[in-house]
């Protein structure tokens, strides 16, 4: 499998809404970011479903190398 790509070093804040599902990209190719567009077709990478438990702010990985994907784990700090 191959690495995705890093699309931002930083991560995204984003509000989520209660008990809807959010589809993140994994890749690193969406337009869309932090959610999925499709630009994974082709590839090993299959979007990461989230569903928010509460409405709050979500802090999605952006470097799509979280251990914790969707959400940020600090990994890009070491990037």
């Amino acid at each position: 499998m191959s690495k995705a790509e890093i699309a931002s070093k930083t991560p995204f804040p984003m509000e989520v809404e209660k008990g809807k599902t959010y589809k993140w990209c994994a890749c690193g190719r969406s337009n869309n970011q932090p959610f999925c567009d499709g630009s994974h077709q082709g590839t090993d990478f299959t979007p990461v479903s989230y569903t928010a438990p509460k409405d709050k702010i979500v802090f999605f990985c952006g470097c799509k190398q979280s251990a914790k994907a969707p959400v940020c784990d600090g990994t890009h700090s070491s990037l």
